[in-house]
């Protein structure tokens, strides 16, 4: 049995019918999909596919090319997004028919270790046991402590998502990943966009260095963004929503179109029924799990966002894979060396492994290796020498320890250093993979190649200590 659709809850739902168990799915949607494929990171990609090409139609002007002022509808937009939505969750449901696993609609309630009721969507419920269950239910966006307002102006990701309008301005509470790509998708759209961030820069957490480069951008692309600032108050006018600041340099309050709250999520961990079981629950709100996912109640295993950090539908997917091998009865344990995170902005910002700024915290002696896309050829050709690709290195034996990459597509290139940490490649094994030219991935090959001061395509020599 699996409490929740999401892509930890179909994956382990899938492999454990592929593995011959007798498999139920649960889920409030029609099919499988989650907030992931329904109002999370397919919709969202949607959007900022149609972002990337609106800015790069009007950077065409600097090739002798001039599309003019886009017109932009509305209705089909959303109608766009929402067509990719169906098709993806409509082949899940697809798939889980053609594997015969069992799909169940409406709303589950743990009853004890091994059964649980479903509130069924079509009325009545049902009662399931199970030898074996696991709990996928996810996350929802957090919000800030005594500041939310009740008002169609104040919204979440979910609703930014569904494009209501485009507004003249908009205020983007909280500059991570999903603040940062939401409110992309709005400024390309032509809204005077606000960043907020209560911390000293953006995306708090990933590379200084890779963060400056899209920070660059942002700094054109928006109105404002004010760091080392909070939002004290929130009041809706007819004329929009009045913010209050506080903070460094906080300006004085202004009133907004709309207000974007993206501060964050938090786990569903509050799974009715839950206190039926010895599942116990941290003080962050994330089920405790071992490396298996199993936990604290042998017959209940937790996946996902719900079961901790970094809270990405990958690693998801991959622990889900784990606890349904674990179920089967193989030895198995999920511990990645690098699990790849990625911030679908312009430019792109990847990373996966350990981080300069982890390193220096640990206390642990890394080499850095870096090349600038103002060498690379493609890079060139794209207009987009605004990039970088980087390694942190071990020193002495050059063992690749991390990987992060700040440039266009940085998140279809990353997998290539999660596999190079995996299987404990040095710069070394790196640098003699050839690579296809001209392309963006040739940055990886000389970010290796800079290790040994033998770029072909920029000049640092070797030093003394290497």
């Amino acid at each position: 049995m699996v409490i929740g659709g999401g892509p930890g809850g179909y994956a382990a739902a899938f492999l454990a019918a592929d593995l011959g168990l007798d498999v139920t799915l649960i889920d409030r949607e029609a099919n499988p999909g989650g907030v992931c494929l329904y109002r999370g990171c397919i919709p969202s990609k949607a959007l900022l596919h149609v972002a990337a090409l609106l800015s790069e139609t009007r950077h065409a002007s600097a090739w002798g090319i001039d599309f003019g002022e886009p017109r932009i509808n509305l209705e089909k937009l959303r109608s766009w997004k929402s067509d990719v939505v169906q098709k993806l969750t409509g082949g899940l449901g697809q798939l889980a028919r053609q594997r015969k696993v069992r799909f169940v609609r409406g709303n589950a309630t743990l009853q004890g270790p091994t059964r649980v009721s479903v509130e069924l969507d079509g009325g009545g419920s049902e009662q399931i046991d199970f030898d074996h269950g696991i709990l996928a239910t996810g996350s929802r966006p957090a919000t800030i402590p005594g500041l939310s307002i009740e008002s169609p102006r104040v919204m979440d990701s979910t609703g930014a998502l569904d494009i209501p309008d485009v507004p003249k301005s908009l205020l983007v509470v909280g500059g991570g990943y999903i603040g940062l790509e939401l409110g992309s998708v709005y400024a390309a759209l032509g809204t005077r966009v606000s960043v907020v961030e209560m911390t000293g820069g953006l995306l708090p957490g990933a590379d200084r260095d890779l963060v400056s480069i899209l920070a660059k951008r942002m700094e054109r692309v928006c109105a404002a963004i004010m760091l080392n600032t909070r939002v004290t108050g929130m009041k809706e006018e007819k004329s929009g929503i009045r913010v209050s600041f506080s903070g460094e340099g906080a300006p004085a309050e202004q009133v907004f179109d709309k207000v974007l709250v993206s501060i964050g999520r938090r786990p569903n961990s509050e799974i009715p029924g839950l206190d039926r079981t010895q599942v116990k629950v941290d003080r962050r709100g994330f089920i405790e799990i071992d490396a298996q996912r199993r936990t604290a109640e042998p017959t209940l295993y937790a996946i996902g966002d719900v079961a901790g950090e970094p809270m990405l539908a990958h690693k998801a997917s991959h622990e889900g894979r784990a606890a349904v091998e674990a179920i089967a009865g193989h030895k198995v344990a999920f511990e990645p060396l690098a699990i790849p995170a990625v911030v679908f902005t312009d430019p792109e910002i990847a990373w996966c492994g350990l981080t300069e700024p982890q390193a220096a915290a640990a206390g642990r002696p890394v080499e850095i290796a870096r090349f600038p896309w103002g060498a690379s050829g493609r890079a060139t050709t794209l207009d987009r020498n605004d990039g970088v690709t980087k390694f942190v290195l071990e020193p002495g034996t050059g063992r690749v320890l991390g990987v992060g990459i700040a440039g266009v597509h940085a998140g279809e290139m990353i997998a290539e250093g999660v596999l190079a940490i995996e299987m404990g490649a040095t710069a070394d094994d790196v640098r003699l993979t050839i690579h296809p030219h001209p392309t963006l991935s040739e940055t990886i090959m000389e970010a290796a190649d800079v290790f040994f001061g033998q770029s072909t395509h920029i000049y640092r020599p070797k030093t003394a200590r290497r």
